[in-house]
């Protein structure tokens, strides 16, 4: 049953995604807006497949995991509208703390990274996975083994959701009036991918957006006359972007900082604090960069 379950959201799934990327490639060109590349999108489809790879060699220890966390679970939902929509809802909450922990720490934004590091912005970079991320993903999963949500269903819910995670990757759609309250829209994910220093780190759910607004990490996209267009991509492009760098750079970089003659704290700071944290400044986190503008935007208005 689980097995044909999976197999119908990929029916389900697959043509659908199909047909919003032809409309979205032919609104594209009608429009005259760049959204694609032959490099990106083929990119995109390689970092899709190691991490569909990936996920799939590593599924069978993370389900045997959280299994184990289920059978010495906390609770126990006999109604199958409460089971499936606490679920859902505990998913999102805790994905976006993983979300954040992935934004604000060096080590896994390494591997996060590679999700971040296109100029474009359309479906296909919906598809463009953090690699490793399937080898420690489900430990953030295991507060909902505990309180009753069996493995398999854990590992469904999540590849349910992600559905609507991958369709909020488009230019194409605009605000989405009061859904922009309530869920994850195309709009609030354009923040999301905006290297501008407003939107760093900003928009971290799923499918909802409330987990932003209540714990101070929401940023409405705002309107061109008020504030700058938005830039896709990361604050530092990656050089010579090939498909080694691509997955690897971050790491390479924090090869790099660990070389350097520091303090053992400065060098732990180099790994698992913010990304672009620096024992001399010569670099700035999200943060600071926010804090720069903002202080420059205030002296051209004195």
């Amino acid at each position: 049953m689980e097995a044909l379950r999976e197999q119908l959201l990929i029916l389900i799934s697959t043509p659908v995604y199909l047909i919003v990327i032809g409309l979205e490639v032919a609104l594209s060109h009608f429009r005259r807006i760049p959204s694609y590349t032959r490099r990106d999108t083929l990119n995109n489809l390689y970092l899709m497949l190691l991490n569909s790879g990936i996920d799939l060699l590593f599924r069978g220890v993370y389900v045997v995991a959280l299994d184990w966390f289920f059978h010495r679970q906390l609770f126990h939902i006999e109604n199958p509208f409460w089971y499936w929509l606490w679920l859902v809802v505990g998913m999102d909450f805790l994905f976006y703390w993983l979300h954040r922990v992935d934004h604000h720490s060096r080590f896994f934004w390494a591997v996060h990274v590679t999700h971040h590091s296109s100029e474009q912005f359309n479906l296909t970079v919906g598809f463009r996975s953090s690699v490793f991320q399937p080898l420690y993903r489900f430990i953030y999963f295991i507060p909902l083994a505990l309180a009753g949500f069996r493995a398999i269903d854990i590992v469904f819910v999540f590849s349910a959701t992600q559905i609507w995670g991958i369709l909020v990757h488009t230019e194409h759609v605009g605000k989405l009036g009061w859904l922009e309250y309530w869920l994850v829209t195309p709009s609030h994910h354009r923040v999301h991918h905006a290297s501008n220093p407003l939107y760093l780190d900003r928009n971290l759910g799923m499918l909802l957006i409330v987990w932003d607004r209540w714990f101070g990490t929401f940023q409405p996209e705002v309107e061109r006359e008020h504030y700058e267009p938005i830039r896709y991509g990361l604050t530092k492009p990656i050089e010579r972007p090939n498909a080694f760098r691509i997955v690897f750079h971050e790491w390479l970089g924090i090869l790099r900082d660990l070389k350097k003659k520091v303090s053992l704290r400065e060098k732990l700071m180099y790994v698992f604090g913010p990304p672009g944290w620096s024992h001399d400044g010569s670099t700035m986190t999200s943060d600071q960069m926010r804090a720069a503008e903002s202080r420059h935007s205030d002296s051209e208005h004195v």
